[in-house]
């Protein structure tokens, strides 16, 4: 019997009709798979659904893969590849194991010979970066930046001072009800010349993506409340 593989299933950045964003080697996939390793069911399932609306749903075996998972049961979200079946990954936006758990259950696959497949879909991350027109060719993602603001006023210089010293594309998210607080915070610390990029709501309706001097930042009229938002610096 054949092992089964696990294949890293990209899925959309919002509420977008998802063939528009996806290929077909998506719904392929969701057609054929019936094991899936996911951060939430319920979003989970109604991707699926979108994608495949005669799948059935009660048949689906669904392990969930987030900050609340026993670490010690995560190997066993594998055991259907070994009965000859493959498990999809999905994250609850964009590409699994980038800025997301998903990458925890790929390093137990090569630990355990088994196949990893990414698919191909949409990274807001990548998205944003090629839109930026800022250095594509050598560039760093840092997650989070600190919530105490003392400590963000220090990341925010670090990661300007590291801009220059490398010529680095520096990338950063946050806590989407907190994105305009941390755009005027990124107007105020970075010196007025460092270039930023917003980039929100890809692949939307709404999207926007601008990049501009930290200087010019505060006469632009936009709001990323609770709006997907990736924010880019490069000195």
């Amino acid at each position: 019997m054949a092992q089964g593989k696990l294949i890293l299933i990209p899925t959309t950045l919002g509420d977008t009709p998802p063939l528009e964003v996806l290929p077909i080697s998506i719904k392929r996939a969701v057609e054929n798979i019936d094991h899936y390793i996911v951060e939430n069911e319920k979003t989970a399932r109604h991707f699926i659904k979108k994608i495949d609306s005669k799948k059935s749903q009660p048949g689906l075996q669904i392990n969930l893969l987030n900050k609340f998972t026993e670490p010690e049961t995560i190997p066993t979200f594998l055991d259907p590849c070994f009965e000859g079946h493959d498990v999809g990954v999905l994250s609850e936006a964009g590409c699994p194991g980038i800025a997301d758990p998903g990458a925890d259950v790929v390093k137990i696959a090569h630990d355990k010979g088994i196949q990893v497949v990414p698919l191909v879909g949409p990274s807001s991350i990548l998205l944003a970066l090629m839109a930026s027109g800022l250095n594509g060719q050598n560039f760093a993602f840092n997650g989070y930046l600190p919530i105490d603001s003392v400590e963000r006023k220090k990341a925010i210089k670090r990661l300007e001072r590291t801009s220059k010293e490398l010529n680095q594309a520096q990338i950063f998210i946050e806590t989407p009800y907190r994105n305009d607080k941390l755009l005027v915070e990124l107007s105020k610390t970075l010196s007025k010349n460092c270039n930023l990029c917003v980039a929100c709501d890809i692949t939307l309706a709404t999207e926007y993506i601008a990049t501009k001097k930290a200087s010019e930042w505060p006469r632009v009229a936009v709001t990323l409340h609770k709006r997907p938002t990736i924010f880019i610096i490069q000195q």
